[in-house]
């Protein structure tokens, strides 16, 4: 396969981050709170409530969203640019499609149900780069598809941002919520999810967007 990316990698905060869990160390966390009786599947929750039949989780690190997916039925290609977190992902799913890429210039050459970033990955790619990134997320929108992105809300990358790059690239917001669990999004609120489709696309077309149930 090839590896889906076009110009030289830039490189992310998350690459060049020495404190952070990689590979196996990371997934201790969620370990731990699967043992404690806590779900750990709420990303995979909320995206099947759009019954994709495709996923791209962009910046899948260990493979924790996709695997959950794939063992649900969805088809689930998962593209990060940690090598350790990758050879985690394939050695816990060696038969499904992972792809070492950077998201900034990501070209998997087909589209996608769903483009999921959980983990917080938008604040974790490279500064500068996330306008780019948006764009390039958008491109593997199939034509009713939804980009979904969950992230902390800091003073380096705030919603007014996010909002802002994905309608740049052609995006509108249809949903919000405070979780991935569909609590409602309070305006000052330090998490948000959020979903985005083509301008002028699909059921919610000129609906003012859901922010929460």
């Amino acid at each position: 396969m090839s590896d889906g990316s076009g110009a030289s990698p830039r490189g992310s905060r998350w690459s060049s981050a020495a404190s952070v869990r990689r590979g196996a160390d990371y997934d201790v966390r969620w370990a731990e709170m699967e043992a404690a009786g806590m779900s750990v599947h709420g990303e995979a929750d909320f995206l099947c409530r759009f019954e994709p039949l495709s996923v791209l989780d962009a910046g899948c690190g260990t493979g924790r969203v996709a695997i959950e997916l794939a063992r649900r039925g969805v088809e689930v290609v998962g593209v990060d640019l940690d090598p350790p977190m990758l050879a985690e992902a394939r050695a816990k799913a060696p038969d499904l499609a992972w792809v070492e890429a950077d998201l900034v210039d990501l070209d998997l050459g087909r589209t996608f149900d769903v483009v999921a970033t959980p983990g917080n990955v938008m604040l974790f790619v490279a500064r500068g780069t996330e306008g780019d990134v948006v764009r390039r997320l958008a491109a593997h929108l199939a034509d009713e598809g939804v980009l979904v992105a969950g992230f902390q809300l800091t003073a380096r990358y705030q919603l007014a941002h996010y909002d802002a790059d994905c309608d740049a690239a052609g995006l509108d917001l249809v949903e919000r919520y405070a979780t991935w669990e569909c609590d409602p999004w309070i305006a000052g609120g330090d998490y948000a999810v959020s979903v985005h489709r083509r301008s002028g696309v699909g059921p919610t077309a000129g609906d003012e967007p859901r922010v929460g149930t």
